[in-house]
């Protein structure tokens, strides 16, 4: 395909083969936008990052393999070979960054505007082999009792890894033997998880929309369970179930107080409270007419006092009181005590008219 790229080319009708080429003649590079800084010693390339670094500007991290138009120039050499260095700008800020070659350690080394991401380590500490250096390598070609040396610590290291190398080799070939149904295995696990997952993600899903929530839910654990379990023995109620329970006490009680001497306790209120704050009430709204009545405790029967029935109560006058001034502004100003031999009966009647 070489040979025809000089014929797709246009040739404008002055061309002039002398010239030395179409190029030329047109006064143009054949690497166009590329070399516009040729004349500085600067080519543009495309270069992608040897590690992983840290912009200086901007503070973000920057992926090894990620792609830039890089000024490459020389700025040195090593013995032979060239150093190279590239300059750079970030894709995420303004910053420049430049890196150049390192030929004696094989390596690449930021210059300005980065740093390297130290993730290295020695590659002898978890077992991989490590190629011998050119130190080692000459002066196993130089020094015979050093290259004996290094094949017997060679054949050493080889006893001591040949058991764990064939335990590999067999479970490989155990594992592996069969490669359809371990294939097979493989994608059922993952459908398996994949289906819960989703699963999951639904049910988050519906969890978050019904709380009105934005936020990333943890994966169950067993202390949640614990604690969800032990929360759903005392429920804790919301404002509107405990109004509802206000309101059905509310409209369950009795609007007025029972007068019979059996409750010992209302609203919180102990027998003899309850009984004196019934008898203020009675006395400052209706009309009572108070007189001695032996009360007979085997009977419980209602008296009629006009056409109202009232119950027989525990509460007696101290003084003895005549039919005369049992009128209703009087028995404001007498106190009353819990006697069980007199009896209290209330007439609905006007409070100037008593009864026998």
């Amino acid at each position: 395909m070489g040979e025809r790229k000089g014929q797709n080319l246009y040739y404008p009708p002055d061309y002039d083969p002398k010239v030395g080429g179409l190029n030329k003649f047109q006064g143009t590079h054949a690497l166009r936008e590329r070399a516009r800084k040729l004349h500085m010693g600067i080519l543009i390339i495309r270069f992608e990052m040897p590690y992983n670094i840290w912009c200086e500007g901007c503070k973000n991290h920057i992926g090894m393999g990620v792609r830039y138009n890089a000024e490459k120039k020389k700025i040195g050499m090593y013995y032979s070979t060239p150093v190279y260095q590239f300059r750079m700008k970030c894709h995420l800020c303004d910053n420049h960054f430049e890196i150049k070659t390192d030929p004696g350690n094989l390596d690449y080394v930021i210059v300005s505007g980065a740093r390297r991401q130290e993730n290295r380590w020695d590659p002898t500490e978890n077992g991989q082999i490590v190629p011998d250096t050119k130190e080692t390598q000459k002066r196993l070609f130089d020094d015979a009792m050093f290259k004996l040396e290094h094949k017997t610590g060679d054949e050493d290291a080889s006893k001591q890894d040949k058991p764990r190398l064939g335990k590999l080799v067999g479970r490989n070939e155990t594992v592996w033997k069969d490669d359809y149904e371990a294939n097979c295995s493989l994608r059922r696990n993952f459908r398996k998880r994949r289906k819960e997952l989703e699963e999951a993600a639904v049910n988050d899903g519906i969890l978050l929309s019904k709380s009105s929530l934005d936020i990333t839910l943890l994966p169950e654990s067993e202390e949640d369970k614990n604690l969800a379990s032990l929360l759903s023995l005392r429920p804790s109620r919301t404002i509107e179930e405990r109004q509802n329970v206000v309101r059905s006490k509310i409209l369950n009680s009795p609007a007025l107080p029972s007068s019979s001497g059996l409750i010992t306790s209302f609203g919180g209120l102990k027998k003899e409270q309850m009984l004196s704050k019934s008898s203020q009430l009675t006395r400052n709204t209706l009309g009572i007419t108070i007189k001695r009545n032996k009360l007979n405790t085997k009977d419980n029967s209602e008296e009629i006092v006009g056409n109202d029935t009232v119950r027989k109560t525990n509460i007696t006058v101290d003084e003895k009181l005549d039919n005369s001034n049992c009128d209703s502004g009087k028995l404001n100003s007498m106190p009353l005590k819990e006697n069980n031999g007199l009896s209290l009966v209330g007439d609905y009647s006007s409070s100037g008219e008593g009864s026998d």
